[in-house]
């Protein structure tokens, strides 16, 4: 099993749908989900529909792990003031052949590119641009083995 790190660089978001009633802009932020771990991005005041974070999270990865659940989870919400923030939609990102890569070749890296956000009701709401890499960290070889305490000599 490798541990490694993976690092999300979330860019930005375009043609968000504005979900305010009373004609104000939205106020969006980014929810990012990986596993149990989640990170929040800073939010996005008066940029409405367009917003621009180019922000970086770090998320700890087992791979292979116990479970085979290997997707970023990137919820775009609206922070409100006078009531609770709105879910706006969600981008999921697969992360299996990422993980493998980096995993045979030390590294790997996705440019930033576009994703869809998709809403609670399955109909497209936007798109969100991130990029992502990840990088395993070096496991320690040892020369020799320990058996119960004993190293093996090599005589």
């Amino acid at each position: 099993m490798s541990i490694g790190i993976l690092e999300v660089t979330l860019v930005d978001a375009r043609n968000l749908k504005n979900t305010e009633f009373f004609g104000g802009g939205i106020d969006p932020y980014v929810l990012i989900q990986y596993k149990s771990q989640e990170r929040k991005s800073s939010v996005a005041r008066g940029q409405g529909s367009s917003p621009i974070w180019n922000e970086k999270f770090n998320f700890r990865v087992e791979y292979p792990g116990a479970d085979d659940q290997y997707k970023l989870i990137l919820k775009i919400m609206d922070k409100d003031t006078f009531s609770a923030d709105d879910y706006h939609g969600q981008a999921t990102i697969y992360l299996k052949d990422l993980l493998a890569l980096g995993v045979e070749n030390g590294t790997a890296e996705l440019h930033p590119r576009k994703y869809s956000v998709v809403a609670t009701d399955l109909t497209y709401c936007g798109e969100i641009r991130v990029g992502i890499t990840f990088t395993p960290k070096v496991q320690e070889n040892t020369e020799s083995e320990d058996f119960g305490g004993w190293k093996e000599s090599e005589n």
